[in-house]
């Protein structure tokens, strides 16, 4: 059974673990890694996520994936992205490995993911491996373990750094077997496209200055669909309008800018599509109860 809502860090804290880190916020970071296996907790859902998933798992396994369904017999390196759903399925045998769960927000001014094809909803996310590739890629798991407990200052690039190392490390290698292929649901194809789009403007620095796309005829110009097609497309496959996903990317990224950048909220407003720095202020209060000056200062 799926849901059009995606699973938030804080439900997959909840459901795993039945806790929740203090400190984990949508609008900062946010970083783990876990070893293989774990208690036995609720089944787990076949559904999408909003957070970055890389997964090195021993043992045989079944992975539904979108419109795909992957076998493996003995190891894999798996990719998983907010834009399709997933589920796993452990067949026989004991599991072993590790995975790191990561937001988007942890690549801020670190590189666009979507540009990978591993994460592009498209690509190839599955790669069966070798023993000698397992225990090899196990060692870089261990660093990022390694690192993120430490005291280290810069750990966190360290981090991005071992996780773009298997990024690029998976890309040089074969993908794994294709058992089964469905048809692609067209409106699926269509809310992908626009979603890539969307993550494609962000983050927002000195090399890209402005947005280019914010209304839903934006988007459908630029992905040559008729507007009404696109809103049923978006709203069928993930549950909220265009307009609201629109929203809800700007207003992330007017937080992620407010907190992390130098720019005025002038410079912010005008990057972000707002013809006049009212506008941000009114919009950005709508949705916060705060005004951009007062997020400044108190976040």
């Amino acid at each position: 059974m799926t849901t059009n809502n995606p699973e938030s860090l804080e439900e997959f804290y909840q459901r795993k673990f039945d806790w929740i880190p203090e400190n984990l916020s949508r609008d900062i970071g946010h970083i783990n890694v876990f070893r293989l296996p774990h208690p036995a907790t609720k089944p787990v859902p076949y559904r999408r996520r909003d957070f970055f998933k890389v997964t090195l798992c021993r043992g045989s396994s079944r992975i539904h994936y979108a419109d795909k369904v992957f076998a493996f017999e003995k190891q894999a390196l798996v990719f998983s992205n907010p834009f399709i759903p997933y589920k796993w399925e452990h067949l026989e045998g004991e599991v072993s490995g590790f995975y790191v769960i990561f937001n988007a927000n942890f690549f801020n001014q670190f590189g666009n993911l979507i540009q990978y094809e591993v994460f592009q909803p498209t690509g190839t996310h599955v790669f069966e491996l070798e023993d000698t590739q397992f225990e090899y890629l196990s060692g870089i798991f261990e660093k990022i373990e390694t690192e993120l407990s430490s005291e280290y200052i810069h750990k966190y690039d360290a981090i991005r750094n071992q996780i773009y190392e298997l990024i690029h490390y998976a890309m040089k290698t074969r993908p794994s077997t294709l058992v089964e292929q469905l048809p692609i649901n067209a409106s699926q194809r269509i809310y992908w496209l626009f979603s890539e789009l969307l993550e494609r403007q962000f983050p927002i620095d000195e090399n890209h200055t402005e947005i280019k796309l914010r209304t839903a005829s934006d988007f459908a110009d630029q992905l040559n669909v008729h507007v009404n097609h696109l809103n049923r497309a978006v709203k069928e496959t993930g549950g909220k309008t265009t307009s609201q996903l629109i929203t809800e990317r700007l207003l992330q990224e007017a937080k992620i800018m407010l907190k992390q950048s130098r720019w005025n909220v002038s410079e912010i407003a005008f990057a972000l599509g707002f013809s006049e720095v009212t506008h941000f202020n009114n919009f950005f209060k709508k949705h916060t109860n705060l005004s951009p000056v007062k997020f400044r200062k108190e976040f």
